[in-house]
């Protein structure tokens, strides 16, 4: 699929589609109007008769007489001209694409006019939005024995005023790159574990940074792990006959003194819950537990694909949690590369277990900022559900940016408390701590048990247990955070 902005509309084609915002008024305005004047009032009839309201995410394909300049029109309502919410504007972007995937259109000519502005957001924010939305629902698992739904859309147009051009485009190119990445991170997480293994990401890995003279990958097996003092990894990775992998893509587009961000990600790439074993209902979701992993290389992707000039480094702490005669026991004390002890009461806890000896081998980089996310904790869901991320972290500015990249990519997350006061639910009688503290506030103390690992550089822990797949009928990896990954680089650190 082709994206590309311009400021005027293309000439007339076969298959040629208009997409145009409606809002909940009487008479189409702005661009709705310039389209209704040129296909014969099909558009005012629509309203008039109410088969089109405007409300947010309403769509209405509209088929037009041979004298029309495109052959179709998708009216996308947007709620109320006066107040169209980000929130609004995504639910009508993902509306439109989701109409578009049935029909046999070829080309798009979007209009992204002042009639669509939407609150405090620029043209550019809605381009970007909208590139990296088609970019990514171009992504289908059965990719190769079936073509991708919107396969048919050759080419889109992103029509905007002359004065914005410029900055549109570099946006449009953001969110090219950023739905590229999206579709990078569902396909790791929709693979199986069978295939997609330690050994399989720390391959792809390679791949990425072949031929490539700013990328670096580095792969820490276990015979160096157990060097380097790495037990807790090594307790999780120890029951398994897959190898674990500590996974390092270093990207350099930026200074060579200047100090990486560091995007860390959970990749357990199944999880049975080891000898503390999960329930059998259910369990084959657990292959995607490595989805932090995932998103860790879509975000790598988007990076390299666009050549931002910042220093970032993805770290993947790979390994497969089984229960087996080697596996780790609950009672068994390990120590961590850092030095600290951990009692192991449940090695169900396990990704706190790899991330914990990953963070302490990160501070080599000297970081400027370090992110991780995790599927870590069932808790985040009850506590939050489906609909944002869990925060917390060491550092009230980065947790900030988070939060701002978050609401302008519709990746959102909310912060918890990581006061000292929940710190002591992690005490043990027999180490420095325990890998589990409790019932109470389980997303909480997973990130304090982190956060002893994370006090030599600015940190934040994103727990996306809720929001980095789904389940039923709709089942996948949904790439989330990648966007608010990237949106976190692009406002602070381009």
């Amino acid at each position: 699929m082709q994206i590309s902005v311009a400021i005027t509309p293309a000439k007339k084609q076969a298959n040629n589609c208009a997409v145009v915002a409606v809002f909940n008024e009487t008479q189409p305005k702005d661009s709705a109007m310039l389209l209704d004047n040129d296909s014969d009032g099909c558009i005012k009839r629509a309203i008039k008769t109410g088969d089109i309201t405007g409300k947010p995410g309403q769509t209405l394909l509209l088929h037009t007489s041979d004298a029309c300049q495109w052959s179709r029109i998708l009216l996308v309502g947007m709620g109320d001209k006066a107040s169209v919410s980000p929130a609004d504007y995504i639910k009508a972007v993902d509306a439109a694409i989701s109409t578009l995937r049935d029909t046999g259109v070829a080309s798009l000519n979007v209009f992204i006019t002042s009639d669509t502005q939407v609150a405090d957001r620029s043209t550019a924010w809605q381009c970007q939005q909208l590139a990296s939305k088609l970019a990514g629902a171009e992504y289908d698992y059965r990719a190769p024995k079936h073509t991708s739904s919107l396969a048919k859309i050759k080419k889109v147009t992103l029509l905007v005023a002359k004065k914005e051009q410029k900055n549109c485009s570099a946006a449009c190119e953001q969110g090219m790159a950023t739905g590229a990445g999206i579709c990078v991170a569902r396909g790791l997480g929709d693979l199986p574990a069978n295939i997609c293994t330690p050994s399989f990401l720390a391959t792809r890995a390679q791949t990425l940074a072949k031929n490539r003279s700013k990328v670096k990958a580095t792969i820490v097996g276990e015979k160096q792990m157990a060097k380097l003092g790495m037990g807790s990894f090594l307790a999780v990775s120890q029951g398994s006959r897959e190898e674990g992998k500590l996974i390092i893509i270093e990207y350099k587009g930026g200074k060579a003194k200047q100090a990486p961000v560091v995007l860390l990600g959970k990749g357990v790439t199944f999880d049975t819950g080891g000898i503390s074993i999960k329930p059998s209902a259910g369990m084959d979701e657990m292959k995607y537990d490595m989805c932090g992993a995932a998103s860790v290389f879509g975000a790598m992707h988007a990076c390299i694909e666009l050549g931002l000039p910042v220093n970032v480094t993805g770290v993947v702490a790979a390994a497969e949690n089984m229960p087996g005669g080697e596996a780790t026991r609950p009672g068994d004390v390990v120590t961590s590369m850092s030095g600290q002890t951990i009692e192991v009461l449940n090695t169900d806890a396990e990704g706190r277990m790899v991330l914990c000896d990953a963070l302490t081998y990160i501070e080599r980089f000297k970081p400027k900022a370090v992110v991780d996310m995790a599927t870590l904790t069932g808790a985040c869901i009850v506590a939050l559900g489906h609909e944002c991320s869990g925060l917390m972290g060491n550092n009230d500015e980065l947790a900030a940016q988070l939060i701002q990249a978050g609401e302008a990519s519709g990746d959102r997350c909310w912060q918890l408390p990581l006061w000292d006061d929940y710190q002591q639910q992690l005490d043990s009688n027999f180490a420095d701590m325990a890998n589990i503290g409790g019932k109470g506030a389980g997303t909480i103390t997973a990130a304090c048990f982190l956060s002893r690992f994370a006090k030599a550089y600015p940190w934040a822990h994103l727990d996306i247990a809720g929001v980095a797949w789904q389940s039923g009928k709709s089942k996948g990896a949904t790439g989330k955070p990648v966007s608010q990954l990237m949106q976190y680089l692009f406002d602070n650190h381009v």
